[in-house]
Order: structure tokens, then sequence, then C-alpha cells
């Protein structure tokens, strides 16, 4: 009988890949993979022109601020507006505006007329859009995909933009800024471009939601999304082991280059390898999320050995003091994580009520962005108390502890909508560097 199951499960997860391989999917990816590219272009320039423009590591510092402190005003905002409005026709408008702005900002670093003031409101402009951006884009896929190919869709997104940006835009922009400061701002510029037309290009029908009761203001509609997330169990769990998980991730991130040239005792090349593992990890889980889900037998029981997978991982990776080792650590905690997004992603959206879909999942955005400055903090405290490999050992265990929080709801995770309603529509993950991180 399990057997069976298993066959059965593995015949549904091919059925839902071969279905999002067909139709108006294969735009929405393109505009993905398209989006991401640009976004390792300019993330890679970006911290570099800040650089030539002042010595203050407090100004460059700032840069970097600028690109998460718009989701922190605006985040539940936009998810209050993306309920409101026809989300395709917001997403190509915004991407629009965003290809002009970098276009005119390329234009200025072409004529050398660019300071470091110019670079701030960048940022904050790029970002604050992008909170629309990415909650409008969450009434999208369900247009082109079925509810039962959901998981599938999510991990080919998250895949495509993990391969465009790392494997294709990241090697791409060193040679691209050799050639002239502006190109990979034009090119960045172009993407978006790009992107609004792929999105405009879709044929889908009137939004899913429920009509709006009179006298419904925004702040209030922003309350309920809060309420709601609060009020079903399996959200809530959720939420707040994303919580953990991103300040142990922010601690991670903030200190990985002092632990794998300080600790470890790496060179730049040393520290490319353990980078590039983690980004072959990414991939990989992408490619076999919907399988690994089918193996481990439920979602549920997918998140909790996923997580307690990078936990495990990051012991290691605090503990064994080898180059190529720690690659294939981080090689595997990439996996891990990749794989809990695609679930996480995927509960998410089933169990969100129609028509609030962007208001819950502005708030996971905002509990994302909070808590990793939090932990980047909180790392660069315990590397000075402790030692270089501390705040890998801190992040593992608070990846512990959110796994443990979820495993009250492990069951239910893997049932209906919260209100039995119809599956609302999953966020697209266009995720541009600045804007929102992903819960892990």
């Amino acid at each position: 009988m399990a057997d069976s199951g298993t066959s059965a499960e593995a015949g549904r997860v091919a059925a839902a890949g071969a279905h999002v391989r067909r139709g108006g999917f294969g735009r929405l990816w393109g505009a993905a993979a398209v989006s991401r590219f640009g976004d390792a272009l300019r993330g890679t320039a970006l911290p570099l022109l800040a650089y030539a423009l002042t010595d203050s590591p407090l100004l460059i510092s700032l840069v970097t601020a600028c690109g998460f402190v718009p989701w922190l005003f605006f985040g539940l905002l936009g998810g209050a507006v993306a309920d409101r409005v026809d989300q395709r026709r917001a997403m190509w408008a915004v991407d629009v505006l965003r290809g002009v702005l970098m276009a005119g900002f390329a234009l200025a670093v072409a004529l050398d007329r660019v300071g470091i003031g110019l670079l701030l409101a960048l940022a904050f402009a790029l970002t604050t859009l992008q909170t629309l951006f990415d909650n409008d884009a969450t009434a999208l896929l369900p247009a082109v995909v079925p509810k039962e190919a959901l998981a599938a869709a999510n991990a080919r997104l998250m895949t495509g933009q993990e391969l465009a940006g790392r494997f294709v835009g990241g090697p791409l922009a060193p040679v691209l800024i050799g050639l002239g400061a502006a190109l990979p701002f034009l090119a960045d510029a172009a993407t978006y471009f790009v992107a609004a037309a792929l999105v405009a290009s879709l044929r889908t029908g009137p939004p899913d939601r429920r009509p709006a009761t009179a006298g419904h203001t925004v702040r209030r509609e922003i309350a309920e999304g809060i309420r709601q997330l609060w009020r079903d169990r399996v959200l809530r769990a959720f939420c707040v082991s994303v919580a953990l998980g991103n300040v142990g991730i922010g601690a991670l991130i903030a200190t990985l280059v002092v632990l794998v040239k300080g600790w470890l005792g790496a060179g730049d090349f040393g520290y490319a390898v353990v980078t590039t593992g983690y980004g072959i990890g990414m991939v990989v889980g992408g490619l076999l999320a919907d399988r690994t889900i089918a193996v481990a037998g439920g979602r549920g029981s997918t998140l909790l050995v996923a997580g307690v997978l990078q936990a495990v991982t990051l012991v290691g990776f605090g503990t064994l003091r080898t180059v190529w080792l720690a690659a294939v650590l981080l090689g595997l905690f990439g996996f891990a994580g990749m794989v809990w997004n695609v679930v996480e992603t995927t509960v998410v959206q089933q169990r969100s009520p129609a028509g609030m879909l962007g208001r819950i999942s502005s708030a996971f955005r905002t509990v994302s962005v909070a808590g990793t400055p939090l932990g980047a903090l909180c790392g660069g405290a315990a590397a000075t108390a402790y030692g270089p490999n501390a705040p890998a050992l801190l992040a593992a265990a608070l990846l512990a502890l959110g796994a443990a929080a979820l495993i009250p709801v492990l069951q239910t995770a893997d049932g209906a909508s919260s209100d039995g309603g119809q599956i609302p529509s999953p966020t697209l993950g266009f995720a541009r560097v600045g804007g929102a991180p992903t819960a892990r």
C-alpha cells in the first residue's frame, strides 16, 4: 500500500511538472529569470560604484540599508493595495517605471553625474516599488497553473532565478563593468522592460477577490490580514519559524566571509568555492523539490527534515575546518533551504483565504526583512565575543528552534485552505536585490 501511494504521488508530481512546462507559465518563468539576471548585474555594480564614490563605510552600508528599509515602511501597505487592484497591469506598469528610473541612472553614470545621494535615492525608490510588485505578483500564477502544480511551479521559478542570477548574471557583471561603468545598469533597465512585456502579454481573467465591505479603509484591511495570519495556527507557526530562521541566516550571511577567510584560512578562491557550493545546492534543491516532497510523504514532514538538515549542516560548517567539506556542507544547506522555500511558499498560498494573500504574504516579507538585519548584528557580536565560527553555530541553534516550532502543526500543514475556499495565488518571487528576501 505504501509503495502504491508513493507511486501515485510520484505520478501526480510528474503530471504537475508537465503542466507547468506548457502555456503562459513559460512567460512568467522568463520574466522571473530575466529579472533576477538584471538583479545580479546591478547587485554587483552598485556596491562597487558606491565604493568608488566614497570611502565612508557608513554611507556605503546605507546604500544596502535603503534596499531593505522600504519594506518596513510600505510592505504591509503594498499587500493591501495588491488585494485591491488588477495585479497584472500593476506589475507591468511598475516594471516600466523601474526601467525608466534605471535607464536614467545609467545615463547619469555614463555622464559622470552620480553622487552617493543619488545611489541612496535610487535604492530606496526601487525597493519601494518592489513592495507593490512582489505583492501584486501573487495573483498571476493560478491563471495558468492548477492548484496541484503549485509546488512544481514554485520550484521552477526559484531554480530559474538562481541559475540566471548566480551562474549567468554574476559572472557576466565584471565583464560589463570592465567595458563601461554604465553598462550593467543599462542592461538592468532592459531586463525591466523585457519582464514588463512578458507579464503584459498574459491574458488572465479578473482577479478572484471578495467584495469589499462598505467603509473599509486600507488600515483596516491591513489589520484584517495580520489577524488572519495570527488566527491560523499553521500560518502563525510558520511566521515564528521564519522569524527565528532569518535571524540565524542574517548572522551567517553577515559574517560568512570572516568565517571562510579567517577561521578556515581560505583565500578568495576558497571563498568562491564555498559560495558556489551553496549555489549548486540551491539549484539542485529546486530541480528535485517536488520529488523530494513526494519521497518524504508530505509537505509537513519535508519541512521538518529540511529544517533539521539545515541546522546539522551548519553545526558541521562551524566545526570542521576544511574548505572543500565546507563547500559540500553549504551545498546541502542550500539544497534544504530551497526545498524549504518551495514547501513553505506553497502552504502559505494554499491556506490564505481568497482576496487576502497579498496582505498575508506582505506580513511574511516584513517579518523576513526585520529578522535579517537583527541577525547580522547578533552575528557580528557573536563573532567578536566567541570567535568567527560562532555565528554559524548560533544560526544552527536558531534554525533548529525554527524547525521545532513547526512540530505541533506538521499534520495540519498538509491540509486544505484554512477557510475551505479556493486555493489562492502564489508569490512569483520576482525578488530584486534589496527587495524582500525569501523566508530562508
